[in-house]
């Protein structure tokens, strides 16, 4: 089973550079979007063979997740518990053997303006996907907006309280993990550097890959041995972000 997972940064805009390529070459079974910015029906692509779900928020031009998948669910819910409704957020596949959570999670924002929403949204989160894995394992993706550790961003020592680089963020991160959850790109590649996910568009950032690794595949921990590969494609453009992969056997 192979998902790709993609911060688009507007997905109308993306797919003017190069998306549909990128689509129609990874042949995922899963393709999991974040910040499309857009409403359902101003989308233009409509992939055959593929089930389309969006999240969109309320406010126009923000935020908002889609997922397109080749085999139909036996359920969809958007949100968390059907709290965290109005920023479209999250969106969860049920199938037979797994659940797929789709996540943009919360900016902290510059001075950390926004970090109690963003804690309070993490401990929501942390609770619902724990409460999914009693039930059977979780793929847990999405632009995550945290460097979990030193190696997962170019400059550490510059970023540290900053948003996405926090003690209370990482902190988060921390106890998702220690809750019966792995990340797959660490527990195939637990000391590779210089491997990231995000650039800023200032600074000549990705020419100089001073990235930041925020986009994740997170599984549950009993799955973790079937995962096959966890890829972070660095070399395609069309976002600041660039896609992230996971293939396993479920």
């Amino acid at each position: 089973m192979k998902l790709i997972s993609w911060n688009v940064n507007g997905f109308r805009a993306c797919l003017k550079k190069g998306f549909e390529e990128f689509f129609n070459t990874a042949d995922a079974d899963f393709f999991c979007l974040q910040e499309t910015k857009m409403q359902p029906e101003q989308a233009e692509f409509h992939p055959q063979g593929y089930f389309e779900y969006y999240f969109s928020a309320e406010k126009k031009g923000y935020s908002g997740t889609a997922i397109f998948a080749k085999k139909e669910p036996l359920s969809v819910a958007y949100g968390i518990d059907n709290q965290y409704m109005d920023e479209g957020r999250v969106i969860t596949l049920e199938y037979k053997d797994f659940y797929l959570v789709n996540c943009y999670a919360p900016n902290a924002k510059q001075e950390l303006l926004r970090i109690d929403y963003r804690m309070e949204f993490e401990d929501a989160m942390r609770n619902y996907l724990s409460a999914l894995d009693k039930i059977k394992p979780v793929i847990y993706c999405g632009d995550l907006n945290v460097a979990h550790n030193e190696i997962d961003l170019k400059n550490p020592k510059t970023n540290v309280g900053n948003a996405g680089f926090s003690d209370e963020e990482r902190g988060k991160m921390t106890q998702l993990l220690n809750s019966g959850f792995t990340d797959s790109y660490r527990y195939l590649y637990p000391d590779t550097t210089g491997v990231y996910s995000w650039w800023s568009y200032r600074f000549n950032a990705r020419k100089n890959n001073a990235g930041w690794r925020i986009d994740y595949f997170i599984v549950s921990d009993r799955v973790k041995e079937k995962i096959n590969s966890a890829e972070i494609f660095t070399d395609v453009l069309g976002s600041d972000h660039c896609p992230v992969g996971l293939e396993i056997e479920i």
